[in-house]
């Protein structure tokens, strides 16, 4: 299961096997901590531990779905718009997905390629994928729940997660898992195999290699533009529509397949390696995955893409697809990292010099779509198009030294400090000409020549950590952290934290900190053409010459305080029991502004009071981005960018429990984890006009601010059964529908997770379970006074997205482990 405890600075030392359990809070931690031997049960720090066996008890062999069933402040995307929905990103405490950082065996994981554009709770984020982490190299997670920007850097503001790799000998295990969707879709198959041979008493040697295939899923009822909400054909569609649907249309009258799971097959080798030369310790890890996903848009009906305005005759052949056409976004990603190390102990210093590269590859490519400019001007277009390439790098290079001194106090005081250099990249390519030939293929154009470039930056830091106990029962760890960045400059943060234990029973503990985090290449040079059926708008780069036409200037770094407190207790024998409270400010957020006009029904949108419509467009036209003719003449355009737009202040309480209960030959390990979580806007610098009541609410009001998990572990020789009850509060989002701020709301809700397991042999172990057995089912989006979403889409009775739990109801599976 999970337990919830503590911890003091950074990482140097990754060796240790866990050799007590996670569950009893004696697992030795390495992270937020630079000194060693601390467990998590003495941290002064909030940390939770999750051993190999609490990860293979979730159904879906995903570590997002892992994280967000045994971590309370742990949320997953349920669902992403657009390139989004390909690869789908997390966040903790209820902060951006950028707010926290990913080690691998302490090491920085680089990020992803794939930037969320679009606007939601996980808009901007460029995190790294934890999905191209096979679950079965994984020996434990570490989440530091506390702000560690002075110990780790950039980006630790929300916490860190820090995943240890196994190091077995001797063995060969695995699992093959099949699941799916109790609505019969969404079909999930998996194989994972971990090989570690015998290398000797001073070695080890782990080789994972994970598949896993995922289907479609569907959700939701019938396209609002075709059909009633029973399934008819609407009454006021005209000849046209009418002639359309006696041909018959695809998936009728469910032709709008957007709202759903993409389908993905992902393929991920993981390796973990070291040996001991006599006090001298080589170590390497890395990994290499390939995904390939799809993932279905908004359908086009048949006259999008036609060469006359009005629908001819039989037999004229002036449109592409006398049925419309589904067009599909998709992606081949190529993602590898690899570390190599050295480290060992001269003089009393315990010293750990390493280098990470890592590197994430996405072409992009639109399918079964159709470009209009390019049929109606020669006759023809593809149905596919390469829409061009996202590559971004990390490059980081690690000094860390520590040593412990004895000055008399009750005992040594644990000096530590390092540097980092550390190298990032960003790059766009240009997509075929197809894809860039005016507005380029329906649902997503390719990237034009505007688009691309190259886009470096570096950055050198130096830190100093100090962690000592004045008294036997005092222990306080401080940190400070200097960074300088090519881009924008240098930060200083710093870090104290300290812990009181009274008595064995009862502790106190509490942090001030302060933290950075530099916008990512990505957030300042992204730059694409985001499309709908009646809309086009540019995702204009912050940190371009078109922005600036504007009046916007470059994004500069976000910066933080973190405050926190908290109790730890063990009233009793093997029952412990943290609460934490905490508060984090955050100052010169980024964030996604609001849709700006350029055109409204296709016409000149109004001045917002800082620039005209006509302003936009020529932004528009500065950048070099051509939008679809339809859209100019009939339809919405205009811009979005990410800015330093908001001061935002989040406050929570995490609370956790263990207790295990011996009964007859088994037992029973009881245990909860709670978060509480809001986040408020403090000060905003953007005006309504680019910053409107919807943006507030996806920062304010689109994550519950409580989640509650509570389990029971039942252990009875070879049988189990792990049963888990997550309660999730109320949500909501702010919509703007027809010159209204309507709400869309997500109830508070209770899932059950059940799942049973059988030893079948001493090697090999049955299991069968559900998530969500009870199939909850998202809220939907209600209609307006016109029959239609008030969100704008196009799809009936759709989930709403942004659910805490995800929007395709339960999912059911069976699983055998092996272990030889």
């Amino acid at each position: 299961m999970v337990i919830a405890l503590s911890s003091p600075a950074a990482v140097l030392a990754q060796t240790d096997p866990q050799a007590a359990s996670a569950t009893d809070g004696a697992a030795i931690i390495v992270t937020g901590t630079r000194a060693t031997g601390v467990t998590a049960a003495e941290s002064a720090a909030p940390i939770k531990v999750l051993d190999s066996e609490a990860l293979t008890k979730v159904g879906q062999p995903n570590l997002n779905q892992v994280l967000t069933q045994l971590v309370p402040s742990f949320t997953a995307e349920a669902f992403g718009g657009d390139t989004a929905n390909l690869t789908l990103s997390a966040r903790l405490r209820g902060l951006s997905p950028n707010h926290a950082l990913v080690l691998v065996n302490g090491k920085r994981r680089h990020g992803t390629a794939n930037l969320h554009v679009l606007g939601g709770p996980f808009q901007g984020a460029v995190a790294p994928d934890l999905d191209l982490i096979p679950p079965g190299a994984i020996g434990r997670i570490e989440v530091l729940e506390d702000g560690a920007a002075a110990q780790y850097g950039s980006d630790a503001i929300a916490g860190v997660i820090n995943i240890i790799l196994k190091e077995d000998k001797g063995s060969i295990s695995g699992n093959l898992t099949a699941g799916q969707y109790y609505k019969g879709d969404g079909n999930t198959y998996s194989g994972s195999v971990t090989f570690a041979p015998d290398v000797g008493p001073d070695g080890y040697l782990n080789f994972t290699m994970f598949h896993r295939f995922h289907g479609f899923s569907q959700r939701g009822g019938v396209d609002s533009r075709i059909y009633n909400e029973d399934g008819t054909l609407r009454s006021d569609l005209g000849a046209a529509h009418t002639a359309m649907a006696a041909i018959g249309l695809p998936n009728a009258p469910y032709t709008n397949r957007i709202v759903g799971d993409s389908r993905s097959t992902l393929s991920t080798i993981m390796y973990n390696a070291g040996y001991d030369f006599g006090g001298v310790e080589l170590y390497a890890f890395g990994s290499y995955g390939r995904r390939e996903a799809s993932a279905y848009e908004n359908y086009r009906q048949p006259w999008r893409v036609s060469r006359s305005p009005v629908l001819g005759v039989a037999g004229e052949q002036i449109l592409y697809s006398a049925t419309g056409f589904n067009p599909r976004e998709a992606i081949k990603e190529d993602d590898f990292s690899n570390t190599g190390g050295i480290k060992g102990e001269a003089g009393g210093f315990r010293w750990d010099l390493s280098t990470t590269y890592g590197q994430d590859y996405a072409k992009l490519y639109t399918l079964d779509s159709a470009n209009r400019s390019l049929f109606i001007n020669t006759g023809s277009t593809p149905s596919n198009f390469y829409d061009g390439f996202l590559k971004a790098t990390e490059w980081t290079s690690n000094l860390d030294i520590a040593k412990e001194f004895d000055v008399g106090l009750v005992q040594p005081v644990n000096l530590a400090f390092g540097a980092e250099y550390r190298e990032n990249t960003f790059s766009i390519g240009k997509g075929d000409f197809a894809s860039t030939y005016f507005e380029g293929g329906q649902s997503y154009p390719g990237f034009v020549s505007t688009d691309a470039g190259k886009h470096k930056r570096h950055n050198v830091a130096a830190y100093v950590d100090l962690a000592l106990n004045p008294i036997d029962m005092w222990k306080i760890d401080g940190a400070v952290r200097y960074e300088d960045y090519s881009d924008f400059g240098t930060k200083w943060t710093w870090k104290v934290t300290t812990r009181f234990d009274f008595t064995e029973q009862f502790a106190l503990r509490g942090t001030v900190s302060t933290g950075f985090r530099a916008p990512s290449l990505l957030e300042e040079y992204y730059s694409s053409t985001n499309v709908g059926p009646t809309t086009a708008f540019v995702q204009l780069p912050p940190n371009s010459a078109a922005a600036k036409l504007l009046g916007y200037d470059d994004l500069k770094p976000e910066t933080s305080t973190n405050f926190s407190a908290g109790l730890v207790i063990r009233p009793i024998p093997k029952l412990n029991v943290t609460i934490d409270a905490y508060q984090v400010k955050v100052k010169d957020r980024i964030v996604g502004t609001g849709s700006i006009f350029g055109l409204v029904g296709g016409q000149l949108a109004p001045s917002n009071g800082q620039f005209s419509g006509q302003d936009v467009l020529d932004a528009i036209a500065a950048h070099g981005n051509v939008l679809d003719p339809f859209v100019l003449q009939n339809g919405d355009a205009g811009i979005t960018l990410f800015t330093n737009g908001a001061d935002t202040r989040t406050r929570g309480v995490d609370v956790t429990a263990s207790y295990p209960t011996p009964i007859g030959d088994g037992s029973i390990l009881w245990s909860l984890s709670a978060n509480y979580n809001e986040t408020k806007i403090t000060h905003l610098n953007l005006t309504d006009a680019f910053f409107a009541a919807d943006s507030r609410s996806i920062l304010e009001n689109a994550s519950p601010k409580y989640k509650v998990i509570l389990g029971a572990l039942l252990t009875w020789g070879g049988f189990s059964m792990n049963l888990r009850e997550t309660f999730y509060g109320k949500a909501s989002q702010v919509v703007l529908y027809n010159g209204t701020t309507p709400t869309v709301k997500s109830g508070a809700a209770a899932l059950t997770d059940l799942e049973a397991s059988y030893d079948l042999t001493p090697a090999i172990k049955l299991s069968f379970g559900a998530n969500n057995l009870f199939n909850k089912k998202a809220d939907t989006v209600p209609n307006g006074a016109d029959g239609l979403p008030i969100d704008g889409g196009a799809v009936l009775n759709a989930p709403v997205t942004f659910t805490p739990y995800g929007i395709n109801g339960g999912y059911y599976y069976g699983r055998i482990n092996f272990s030889f």
